[in-house]
């Protein structure tokens, strides 16, 4: 089960790779920066996102990280911004996501329709996993990045067909509770609980897109890799 979830961000449609996982230059300022500057690499040096792709301290500071990204947490901002909600400090998503995981809190991404679009970039589902997103809850995948966040052990959800955050009154400030289960089944419905700051709770129907027993496989070992290794141990 995924308990007490806190949104890390509440995004629109047509949300592409790109978005999630930027391939142009490094922003500044940026985490990615900060990073490569502690680490003696001068600006002139930095390259891109698209160029740093073995590092994976560079890539997970990139994750959502694109200077044209929106999130509805943080209206005010533009290019990787979200709220830590204990502090209700905007802060850039990695340094939120940072603080999360010391506090052992798990997260979700909320969006709309078609996210992950365009190319099929296998960082953008990496980099969702380390910065510690368990779910993304969303009207409709893009098929290549569905089948890569399943193949990273993060579990992709739809709401129902005519259904979004917006329409059944999710703002992003609720935490989640997801009961899944070793039994998970492939697209089967599962209900999410969302509870409000004033205590109220919306329960809201999802269907689950473990679209095969193969991906069911996949997520009940925590990803594609840790299926290959127990295998390879058995």
């Amino acid at each position: 089960d995924v308990t007490d979830a806190q949104v890390l961000l509440k995004l629109g449609d047509f949300i592409t790779t790109d978005h999630i996982s930027p391939a142009g230059a490094i922003p500044s300022p940026s985490a990615a920066e900060t990073y490569l500057l502690a680490h003696g690499v001068q600006r002139p040096d930095f390259n891109s996102f698209g160029s740093c792709r073995g590092n994976h301290e560079v890539m997970i500071r990139g994750t959502f990280a694109n200077v044209r990204i929106r999130n509805q947490l943080a209206p005010e901002t533009e290019g990787g911004m979200t709220i830590h909600f204990p502090t209700g400090d905007v802060l850039p998503v990695y340094d939120a996501a940072m603080l999360f995981a010391k506090e052992d809190t798990p997260l979700v991404v909320l969006a709309g329709s078609q996210y992950g679009t365009g190319s099929s970039r296998d960082w953008a589902a990496k980099g969702t996993l380390l910065l510690g997103v368990k779910a993304v809850i969303c009207t409709s995948f893009e098929r290549i990045h569905r089948s890569n966040l399943v193949g990273m052990g993060v579990l992709p959800l739809c709401f129902k067909e005519g259904e979004d955050a917006d329409s059944i009154g999710l703002d992003g400030t609720e935490t989640f509770d997801i009961p899944i289960s070793d039994d998970v089944q492939p697209l089967q419905t599962l209900k999410v609980s969302a509870r409000k700051a004033d205590g109220s709770c919306i329960e809201f129907e999802t269907t689950v897109r473990l679209d095969t027993p193969v991906d069911v496989e996949y997520y009940r070992n925590g990803g594609i890799l840790h299926t290959v290794v127990r295998k390879l141990a058995e």
